[in-house]
């Protein structure tokens, strides 16, 4: 069964539409991520999704039921826009919204949460006391603390630290372990690539992209070349069958050609450079996401 699913979903402003004819279909249990460029209509999709938004036309399901007739209260939802009360100290706070959501205590869980995302010692700390990454550990633990069967989570890992974001990654894990289905949007491409059973990428209203990582990375092929030298490489650019170059600093990624053979592109580098290494590869879902949005339209992503 699938968790959701969207048939022709459109929705305009005025004269701009923001989603265009959009379909998809979220398996039961699947970790599901959301990518594209600023203003390409993930958070719209997702208003959707939660009901805040209503489409012009086309159909939502979400956990085999119309929209309109599913219970809230098995739907998780972090926002982009994140929203806790400051004053109100946070194992208050985290039983406050269990119990609004389930009906009962959930002293259990919220023992449980605060101890997997090692906010246990804060626990009886106001909220207006955390630092911008522990009050977005606390409101992801206001989204699950009461099980829900269909977890979203928007941009859940804007502004934490490496081991913060690994340690919400472990969160979310746990929770398709347990049964739940996990939707996320990101502009972290190698965070998607870890966790995320599929991609899906909109683009302008459209979807670009949906399946797993395996089967977009196979509609590109081995098209890319990442070398590092022990010099800095020089007349990339100048090599036949060389189609773009991304200089890295540390390592470069070199986009062949289809004709054009690897074994002869190893060759010219050889003769002005020093080899360390040298793979061909599939293109990553950071570069299928530069190719298909365009670099000036992510560089401030």
């Amino acid at each position: 069964m699938n968790a959701l699913t969207l048939h022709n979903i459109t929705k305009t402003f005025n004269d701009f539409t923001a989603v265009d004819s959009l379909s998809l279909e979220v398996p039961e249990g699947s970790i599901y991520g959301f990518i594209g460029p600023n203003g390409s209509g993930k958070t719209t999709t997702i208003r959707m999704i939660m009901n805040i938004l209503h489409p012009d036309s086309g159909d939502i399901q979400v956990l085999g039921s119309s929209r309109a007739a599913i219970d809230n209260d098995l739907i998780g939802y972090l926002p982009e826009e994140r929203g806790l009360y400051k004053k109100m100290k946070i194992r208050e706070l985290l039983h406050f919204y269990g119990e609004l959501k389930t009906g009962h205590t959930v002293a259990e869980e919220v023992n449980t949460w605060l101890t997997k995302l090692d906010l246990a010692e804060w626990g009886n700390k106001k909220v207006e006391a955390l630092s911008k990454g522990m009050s977005q550990k606390v409101q992801f633990i206001a989204t699950v603390v009461s099980n829900p069967k269909l977890v979203i989570l928007d941009e859940p890992f804007s502004g934490l630290d490496p081991v913060n974001t690994d340690v919400l990654l472990q969160a979310m894990l746990e929770l398709q372990k347990n049964g739940a289905t996990v939707i996320f949007s990101t502009h972290d491409m190698a965070t998607a690539e870890k966790v995320c059973d599929y991609v899906f990428m909109i683009h302008k209203g459209k979807k670009v992209l949906d399946g797993t990582l395996h089967e977009i990375q196979d509609k590109y092929g081995s098209d890319t070349l990442r070398i590092r030298c022990d010099n800095k490489p020089l007349g990339l650019e100048r090599i036949a069958g060389v189609d773009k170059v991304h200089d890295f600093g540390q390592s470069q990624e070199l986009r062949i050609s289809a004709e054009s053979n690897p074994q002869d592109i190893l060759k010219e580098l050889m003769k002005d450079n020093t080899l360390l290494s040298f793979e061909l590869m599939k293109p990553s879902l950071h570069d299928i996401f530069v190719r298909i949005a365009g670099a000036k339209e992510v560089d401030h992503v």
